[in-house]
Order: structure tokens, then sequence, then C-alpha cells
């Protein structure tokens, strides 16, 4: 896609309320403001593929806080702040005065004097994660309005225990180029499916974003996984009302073969219940750290019992003409190569590395697109002006 006809279908969609805004969940975004994303993403990295700098800020900082490790997240952050001229600070809370009781309040006031973007990443704990970055978008929103901060830096979520909407964005860009156009999707088959991991119980974050984002776009979303894996209701709920709303489909299955059967997309991926994750936020407030190891161990003697959930080259055989694009927010548990048993076949994996990582490569650009169009009055403008300007990103 090219950078003119990115501008042709932003010019056609509502997307205003997004400005001066903060992104958490991908379902409190209308469908235009979605397409809007997708479509400055697109022209971002049109703008970059011909060497014209798309840079909108001379000077600014881009905060980012990880409460959880990261690779493709992190640096996708750093990548699209810089991308869009804004130098990158990483707030270590072990380095900071948080170690020593500082309120979150405090805090978020006291990194924003020359911030214009937070990301955050908090995904472990249940009613935790979420919680946190909307505190933090009311603390600085109140330090602009007493004056304390020239601006009002906006928040991206980089993965919280509900949503990660710039991965599942991120999924949904590369899903669409795959396809020729977000108009073929309708009906596509996508296997949302639990797989076995040997680690500890991950986030439920990815599959609850795709199921809530995916039946969007008019699909046949399947979500999978063994009894006692149930991922939060309300999002289920969620991704139920996309269905009726926008003629796709929704279902749940206790079998990975149903899952699999004619799948046009799958992506198994394990995490931990919704049940065992509420259980290791309630051992986290009470402070029994040793309790949350024991648990850890239970949840991987559970997962134990399934290694048969796995994306392996018969289970491949099952989809659509034994051709269904894989999927994976990485890093994937490979067997035979990153651990004995995983959640997929190392032939499988390697057949689509590529595919996966250009999957990752429309992360910094989704992040991109949205601080963007958090920060830009007239995207469409701004955008047509960085064209006509035309300065050289790299001298070559």
């Amino acid at each position: 896609m090219n950078l003119n006809e990115s501008l042709k279908k932003l010019r056609g969609l509502e997307y205003k309320n997004l400005y001066n805004n903060d992104f958490f969940l991908t379902w409190d975004k209308t469908q235009d403001e979605l397409s809007a994303i997708f479509a400055v993403a697109d022209a971002l990295r049109s703008l970059r593929d011909n060497n014209i700098s798309p840079k909108i800020f001379d000077s600014g900082l881009g905060i980012s806080l990880f409460r959880d490790n990261s690779t493709r997240t992190r640096f996708s952050f750093a990548s699209a702040c810089n991308m869009l001229g804004l130098e990158v600070q990483d707030l270590d809370e072990g380095k900071s005065q948080i170690a020593h009781g500082e309120t979150v309040k405090e805090t978020a006031n006291m990194i924003s004097f020359m911030a214009d973007v937070i990301g955050i990443r908090d995904d472990m704990y249940i009613g935790k994660g979420h919680t946190y970055q909307v505190n933090v978008a009311k603390y600085v929103e109140e330090g602009h309005k007493d004056g304390v901060l020239a601006q009002r830096p906006t928040i991206v979520n980089l993965q919280c225990d509900i949503d990660h909407p710039t991965q599942t964005m991120a999924d949904m860009l590369h899903i669409i180029h795959e396809f020729g156009g977000v108009e073929n999707l309708k009906g596509k088959k996508i296997a949302m499916t639990w797989a076995y991991s040997p680690s500890y119980g991950k986030p439920l974050s990815v599959p609850q974003g795709v199921i809530a984002l995916m039946t969007r776009f008019g699909m046949d979303v399947a979500l999978a996984h063994p009894e006692g894996y149930e991922v939060m209701s309300e999002v289920e709920e969620v991704a139920r009302k996309h269905a009726v709303q926008y003629g796709g489909k929704f279902t749940r299955t206790n079998s990975m073969e149903e899952a699999f059967k004619d799948a046009d997309i799958v992506y198994p991926k394990s995490w931990a219940s919704f049940a065992a994750m509420e259980e290791r936020t309630n051992l986290y407030g009470e402070g029994k750290f040793d309790d949350i190891k024991k648990l850890e161990k239970k949840l991987l003697k559970q997962n134990a019992d399934y290694t048969d959930w796995a994306c392996t080259e018969e289970m491949m055989k099952l989809t659509k003409d034994g051709k269904a694009l894989y999927m994976h927010c990485l890093p994937a548990d490979i067997t035979g190569v990153s651990c004995e048993t995983g959640e997929v076949d190392a032939s499988v994996f390697d057949r689509y590395r590529i595919p996966l990582y250009k999957e990752a490569s429309f992360k910094p650009y989704i992040i991109a697109a949205m601080i963007f169009l958090q920060k830009v009055k007239d995207p469409a403008e701004t955008l047509q002006t960085i064209l006509n300007r035309s300065q050289v990103r790299l001298f070559k």
C-alpha cells in the first residue's frame, strides 16, 4: 500500500476522538478509529520505505514502564518514539524512588515534565494492570490542569491484564496484508487456541485481545482450550457482541482439533486460566510470595496433563488445504529447540519464520500510529505536509 492510498482511506474516516486521548483497550475504540490507526501505520511504513523522515517532534520524551519482561514490545515502543522524533527513557522502578514508597500520583507527574507519551506494560496481576494505567492517565491529566505539566502525556497500553492492543492490532494488520485487504476477511476462520508450555502461567491478554478484535472484522473466531483454562467471561461477552454486530462468529470449544479444522489462521499460544491468575493476584496482595511460587509449580503440573495441545504437522493438516497462516506473538516455545516439548513443532515454526517476523514488524508502526493520532490534530494534512517536505531520513 502506498502513502496516497493510506491518505485516501484516512480522509474517509471519523477518528477525532483519538486526539488528546489514551489507548487502553481496542473495544473502547470505534471501527473508524481502529481503521485510522491501520491507515496511519501503513502511511508511516511507506514514508520510511521511501527514505522520508516521518518526524513530527523536534524534541520530547517517550517514557516506557515495563513491569514484565519484554523484547519485541520494548524495542517496538522505542522504535516508534524515535521514528516520530522522541527520545526514550525507560523507568526502572528498582532504581527510582518508587522503591522507597513514592506514590503513583507523584511518580506520574515527576516523570512527565517533558514527556509526550508514556507506554506501560503491567500484565501479571488480574485487576491491577489496566487499573494502574487508568490511574496514571488520571494523575497526568490532573498535573496538566494544575499547571504542573506543560503538556498532558498520552498513555499507550503496551499490555495489561485485560488486553494487549499493540500486539493484536499488529496481528490484525499482518492478517489484512496477508489476505489482500480487510474486505477479504469476512468468514475467514481463526483458531485462537491454548497450547502447552513448560514455563509458568502466561498472561491472558493476548487470547483475550485476539477474540475481542478479530470478531470485529466478520471473522469466524474459535477459542479453544482445555477445561480449566478459561479466559475472562467479560471479554468473551465482548467477542460475542462483536460477532453479532459485525456479522462474524464466535465459538468456544475444548478441542484443539475442532478449532483447527478448516481454519485459515491458527494462533496456538499458552496462557494461565483466569482462576489461576486471580489466585496469584490475591496471593500477591497478601504478600505471600512463597505461595505464588507454589502456585506456579501447580500450574506447571497442570500444564503437563495437556502436552498434546501443540501445533504439530498433523494438526496443521486439519486446517484449510493444510496451509493455514500460523501466528504467534513470540517468543514461542518450540519443541526440540527452546524446550523439550512446547507449543509448536520446529518444522512448523521454521516454515512460518519469515511471516512471523513480518507479523512482529508491524508493531512499531502500530504504536507510532497510536502516538501520531493522539498528538496530531489533522493527521491527514500532517502526513501530506511530511510527504511534500520529503525530508531525507538517511543520506546515502
